[in-house]
């Protein structure tokens, strides 16, 4: 079960847009993500390329917590609006769930659940 304040560390980390530093500091080597039931993303190095890829596309990300953070053992939900700003300054929001689970201080799996139909808005 990760402390409580792992998982604000974690989140503060992304609220402050230090994408990769999360991934780097608190995924495991085989960490798997999950993008609404695609096929998982399997391994840090592979999710940290995948994290500059999404970086790369835009000028700006912002990440904006909603409500609580809720931890039941291994088990962190979390839900986010994420902005995404691209290159001519258009910008588009994406609500999103995160669940995630953690082996002790240490994320092991996330799938975020969404409708990606956001993003075409």
């Amino acid at each position: 079960m990760p402390s409580r304040d792992i998982v604000e560390a974690f989140a503060k980390r992304l609220e402050d847009g230090n994408f990769i530093g999360a991934i780097e500091q608190f995924y495991t080597s085989d960490a798997a993500t999950y993008e609404n039931g695609a096929a998982p993303t399997v391994g840090r190095d592979k999710l940290i390329a995948k994290e500059r890829g999404v970086l790369a596309a835009s000028k700006e990300v912002k990440a904006v917590r909603i409500g609580p953070i809720l931890i039941e053992g291994d088990n962190v939900a979390t839900r986010w609006m994420f902005s995404f700003t691209n290159a001519e300054g258009v910008t588009r929001t994406l609500d999103e769930i995160a669940w995630q689970t953690w082996r002790g201080d240490e994320l092991v799996e996330e799938r975020f659940y969404y409708d990606p139909k956001q993003l075409g808005r």
